[in-house]
């Protein structure tokens, strides 16, 4: 028995419309479909609602409520706001820079391009206030991610006794962009 991937995904947004709009514009999401009703389906409560799904390529779909009755949405507040995010892989990087570029032409304001060695990233914010991030692969990606896989279960099991990073892996903030062992 095995899960044979996401089937979707789903996040609260303050806007239906303006969401699918938004990530049409900005992240070219084609809008699949589009279910509203007057009772949730898993609890009968009596509560409208519209529930939006976007194609986020390779089979992936993101999906969005809105819901008009409830309090105005929130976040939790004890947890960093660079912690909770999405991230959507892109080809590489001329493509991760054509839609930073993109992004910044339509007003949103961008971080990065940041390096995390393994992958390159920009984060964003869409209309809701979820925090995005499109991410393209390093040139090195697999040589460091077949290094990575030989320490991940010390690296895990160092963090579940200490709570304190592990040097395992230090190596891909202190060398060179690009150099592996």
């Amino acid at each position: 028995m095995k899960i044979e991937q996401i089937h979707h995904v789903a996040y609260r947004c303050k806007n239906a419309k303006e969401t699918v709009e938004w990530y049409d514009k900005n992240l070219k999401m084609d809008f699949i479909l589009a279910i509203a009703e007057d009772h949730v389906p898993s609890t009968h409560a009596p509560d409208p609602y519209m529930h939006v799904f976007l194609d986020a390529g390779a089979g992936n779909v993101l999906a969005f409520f809105e819901l008009p009755t409830m309090p105005e949405m929130g976040r939790d507040p004890n947890t960093p706001i660079w912690t909770q995010h999405l991230a959507f892989k892109v080809k590489d990087r001329e493509t991760l820079l054509e839609f930073r570029d993109h992004l910044v032409a339509n007003g949103v304001d961008v971080l990065g391009v940041t390096d995390h060695s393994i992958f390159h990233s920009i984060y964003f914010f869409d209309p809701s206030g979820h925090r995005l991030e499109l991410a393209c692969p390093d040139p090195a990606e697999d040589a460091m991610l077949a290094k990575l896989d030989t320490v991940k279960w010390d690296m895990l099991n160092e963090w579940d006794r200490t709570k304190k990073a592990p040097r395992h892996a230090a190596w891909m903030h202190e060398k060179e962009l690009g150099e592996v062992d």
